[in-house]
Order: C-alpha cells, then structure tokens, then sequence
C-alpha cells in the first residue's frame, strides 16, 4: 500500500501534501526537519490520508491534490 497524506503546520496554518508507503515514519521525519521543504516549518500533524494499492495511483492523486494551489480547497478535503 501506498498513502497521500495532508499535514497541517500548527505554527504557520500551511499545509504540505506528499506519499509515503510509511507514513507515520514519514511524519517523524518531517517534525525531525529531515525533510528540506518543511524544515523549520512546523511542528506537523497529519490532518488527512488515503490509501492506494500502488505508488502510481497515490502520486496521481498527490499531483491532483497539488494542483489544486488553493489553501481553501485542500481545507475541505481534511474536514
């Protein structure tokens, strides 16, 4: 399985959008600033995931997600 998942930073309100086949190791990583685009941007919670059986179709849908630019739109798809 593969997953795209939506983290919030409790700082700064951002969002960030990614894939990972481990998310919650992901996450860690990402509060541990491993990860150069949210380095010193957070800490981050994961507010949204959704699981696909392969990696293609979970980076479509991150690319979809992506695309969408708009902080309003991906605040509906977490809720």
């Amino acid at each position: 399985m593969c997953y795209v998942y939506v983290l919030l930073s409790t700082s700064s309100g951002r969002y960030y959008v990614g894939h990972s086949e481990d998310p919650d190791f992901r996450l860690t990583e990402h509060n541990a600033g491993k990860v150069v685009s949210t380095r010193n941007k957070g800490p981050w919670v994961r507010v949204h995931l959704e699981a696909f059986p392969s990696r293609s179709e979970a980076c479509s849908r991150e690319r979809e997600i992506k695309s969408w630019k708009s902080h309003s739109r991906i605040a509906d798809l977490v809720g």
